[in-house]
């Protein structure tokens, strides 16, 4: 059964994943293995979505200090 076309992004991913296996000799031998693998990609994917929408969201970035449009109030 020949593989559907798919698109670039998919196939870039698909390289980067078969590159990360390699490179960090993960072997998946049984599904808690697999469940490990996924949940540290789905990990890391989840923090560079959100940190990414928060600096859509603010307009710069969390560590873009010079662009923030706040007032510094010290302490009492």
């Amino acid at each position: 059964m020949a593989r559907r076309k798919e698109s670039p992004q998919k196939a870039a991913m698909r390289e980067i994943m078969r590159e990360y296996l390699k490179e960090n000799d993960v072997s998946v031998k049984d599904g808690a293995d697999f469940n490990a693998v996924m949940r540290d990609m789905m990990s890391v994917l989840l923090k560079g979505v959100l940190d990414e929408e928060l600096d859509q969201e603010l307009g710069y970035s969390k560590y873009d200090y010079r662009n923030k449009d706040t007032e510094y109030y010290p302490p009492p």
